[in-house]
C-alpha cells in the first residue's frame, strides 16, 4: 500500500467515525449514515474512493467474513424445517415481483427490454444488509429471521443463474445457454462435494491442531473463508456463495462458537467499507428526469414486496405477524441489482438512464427498508388489526377450543418451552401448547401435549382457546412487549386463572411483577442458582 493509500484510508475512517457519531446522536441507523458517507467520498462527492481499489478489497473481505459467520451459525436441522417455505416464498416473490414490476415499468413508458431489466432488478434483496440488521437485532434465530435468510439464499441463487444466462445470451458467437447452465450445475455439484468431503474427513482433524492457538484459529477461519470465496468466484458463483459454504462446512465442528465470537468485531469493522463502497458506487446521471418513475418503483419495492411475501406465507398457513416481519426484509433492492444493471448496460440491452433509475431506487429502498426493519416490531403492533384479519381468514387456523379439558395453556415449544411441557405432562397435567412455528407444531409428538399454531400477540386468537377451563397460562417467550400484549389480551377476555411469564432480564421481571403476573420465571437466575449449588456440593466433596 502506498503512503497515499494509507492516508486515504485514515481520512475515510475519520469521516466515517464523524458521520457515525452524528447519526448516533440523531438516533439514525448507522447503515444509512455509512452509505451517505460513501456518497460523499465517492466519485459523486469528493472523489476519494474509486470503484476499484483498497476500499473495494476491504469491502469484499467484510462480505466474506459476514457470510462465513452466517454459515458458521447455521443449524442444518433448521434448514430442513424452513427450507420448503423459504423456497416457495423466495421463488414466488421473484415471480410476482418480476411480473408486476414489468407491467409497472411498461406503464411508465419503458420499452419491453428495459422494463424487463428494471423488473428483475426490483426482485432481489441485499443478503448482506438484511443479515447485518437481523444480527444486530438478535432476530436471526427467530422464525422470521430463519425464513428470511433462506429466502435470500434462494434469491442469490436465482440472480447468479440470471446473470450467467444473460452473459451467455450476450455472447454473439458460439453462445449456448443450455450448455452454460449445465456447466454451472456441474461446477456447483463439484463445489458442494468438495465442501462435504472437507467437512467429513479433513476439517475436524485439522481444527483439532489449529485450535491449540486462539490466534491461529482466527487466522485459519479468515483464510479458509476467503479461500473458498475466491474459489467460488473463480467458478462463476460469486464470492458470497463460497464464503457462506465455508461457514456451513465448519458449523458441525465443536469450535464454531469460539471462532464466531472472535470474528464478530472484525466483521463489523470490515463491513464499514462495504457500505462506504455501496454509497460510492451510486450514480445519479439524469436523476432529475427519473423522479416520477423512481418514486413509483420505490413505493412498489417498499410496500409491494412485503405484501407479496405476506400473502404467500399466509397461503402457506403461517401467522400474519411472521409473514409481515419476513416481508419487511425484502423491502429493498440488492447490490446484485446494481451489478445486473451494469451488466445489461455493458451488453447494450439498456441505456445509462435505466442504470441511473435502478441506482436511485436502490438508494431510496435501502435507506427506507433499514428503518422498516429497525422499527419492525412497532410497525407490526400498529398494524395488529389488519394483520389479525389475515390470520382470521377462512381456513387459516384450526380452532383450539374443540380440544378437551386442559390444565395449562403454554405459549412456546422452543428450547425452554418444550422441556417444560414434558415436565408438566410427566406430573399429570394436561397441556395445550401454542407456537407460531407451524413446523414445530406439526412435529409435536409429546404425549399429553396438544399443539396448535398461533401468536401471543394476536389478541383475537385467545377467543379460540379454552380459557374458561385452563387453570394457568404460561408464556416461555422472553420478549417483554409480547408478554405485555398477551397479558392485556387475557385480561380483556376476563381470564381468571393463574399466569406465569418468562423474563430474561431483571428489568423485564420487575415490569412483569408490576403488571401483577402471578409467577415470573427467570430461567437464567434459576440456572445460576442450580449450577452454584451443584458446584458448591462438588467442591465440598
Amino acid at each position: 500500500m502506498e503512503p497515499h493509500d494509507f492516508s486515504l484510508v485514515a481520512a475515510v475512517l475519520a469521516l466515517s467515525a464523524a458521520v457515525g457519531l452524528l447519526a448516533t446522536l440523531l438516533r439514525q441507523p448507522l447503515i444509512v449514515a455509512f452509505i451517505g458517507a460513501g456518497i460523499v467520498v465517492g466519485p459523486t462527492g469528493l472523489g476519494w474512493v474509486e470503484a476499484e481499489g483498497t476500499v473495494d478489497l476491504l469491502a469484499r473481505l467484510g462480505i466474506a467474513v459476514l457470510l462465513f459467520l452466517v454459515g458458521l451459525r447455521l443449524d442444518l436441522h433448521l434448514v430442513r424445517a424452513t427450507g420448503p417455505v423459504a423456497l416457495a416464498t423466495g421463488l414466488g416473490q421473484v415471480l410476482f415481483t418480476s411480473v408486476f414490476g414489468w407491467l409497472i415499468a411498461l406503464a411508465l413508458g419503458m420499452d419491453a427490454v428495459t422494463a424487463l431489466y428494471v423488473a428483475v432488478a426490483l426482485t432481489f434483496s441485499s443478503t448482506i444488509i438484511i443479515v447485518k440488521l437481523l444480527s444486530d437485532k438478535r432476530e436471526l434465530e427467530q422464525l422470521h429471521g430463519r425464513i428470511a435468510v433462506g429466502l435470500l439464499i434462494v434469491q442469490d441463487i436465482v440472480v447468479v443463474l440470471v446473470m450467467i444466462a444473460l452473459t451467455a445470451f450476450g455472447q454473439r458467437s458460439g453462445g449456448n445457454v443450455p450448455l452454460s447452465i449445465a456447466l454451472v450445475l456441474a461446477k456447483g455439484l463439484g463445489l458442494l462435494a468438495g465442501a462435504v468431503l472437507l467437512m467429513r474427513y479433513v476439517l475436524p482433524r485439522l481444527l483439532h491442531h489449529v485450535a491449540r492457538s486462539q490466534e491461529l484459529l482466527v487466522l485459519f477461519g479468515v483464510a479458509y473463508a476467503v479461500s473458498v470465496a475466491a474459489l467460488s468466484q473463480w467458478l462463476g458463483f460469486g464470492s458470497e456463495v463460497g464464503a457462506f459454504l465455508a461457514g456451513v462446512s465448519l458449523a458441525p465442528t465443536t469450535y464454531r462458537d469460539a471462532l464466531g465470537a472472535r470474528l464478530v468485531s472484525l466483521r463489523d469493522f470490515l463491513l464499514l467499507f462495504f457500505f462506504l463502497q455501496l454509497g460510492a458506487r451510486l450514480e445519479f446521471a439524469g436523476a432529475a428526469e427519473q423522479i416520477t418513475a423512481a418514486v413509483v418503483l420505490s413505493l412498489f419495492v417498499l410496500v409491494g414486496n412485503p405484501l407479496i411475501v405476506l400473502l404467500i406465507m399466509a397461503a402457506l398457513r403461517y401467522p400474519a405477524r411472521v409473514g409481515f416481519l419476513t416481508g419487511l426484509t425484502v423491502a429493498q433492492i440488492s447490490e446484485f441489482s446494481l451489478i445486473l444493471a451494469a451488466l445489461g448496460h455493458g451488453l447494450g440491452h439498456i441505456d445509462r438512464a435505466a442504470v441511473s433509475l435502478i441506482t436511485i431506487v436502490g438508494l431510496v429502498t435501502i435507506g427506507g427498508s433499514t428503518y422498516l426493519i429497525l422499527y419492525s416490531q412497532r410497525i407490526c403492533r400498529r398494524l395488529e388489526h389488519l394483520l389479525g384479519r389475515i390470520d382470521r381468514a377462512p381456513g387459516r387456523r384450526e380452532p383450539a377450543g374443540g380440544h378437551g379439558d386442559v390444565d395449562v395453556i403454554l405459549y412456546g415449544l422452543g428450547r425452554f418451552g418444550g422441556p417444560l411441557a414434558d415436565r408438566l405432562t410427566a406430573s399429570g397435567h394436561r397441556v395445550l401448547a401454542v407456537d407460531f412455528d407451524p413446523h414445530r407444531v406439526r412435529r409435536n409428538d409429546r404425549d399429553g401435549v396438544t399443539a396448535v399454531f398461533g401468536s401471543a400477540e394476536d389478541v383475537h386468537f385467545l377467543e379460540t382457546l379454552p380459557l374458561a377451563r385452563a387453570r394457568c397460562v404460561v408464556s416461555t417467550i422472553p420478549l417483554l412487549e409480547t408478554n405485555k400484549i398477551l397479558l392485556h389480551g387475557l385480561r380483556h377476555h376476563r381470564y381468571r386463572g393463574g399466569t406465569a411469564f418468562t423474563a430474561h432480564s431483571r428489568r423485564a421481571a420487575e415490569q412483569l411483577r408490576a403488571a401483577r403476573v402471578d409467577l415470573v420465571i427467570e430461567p437464567f437466575d434459576a440456572a445460576v442458582s442450580a449450577a452454584g449449588d451443584a458446584l458448591d456440593e462438588m467442591l465440598r466433596r
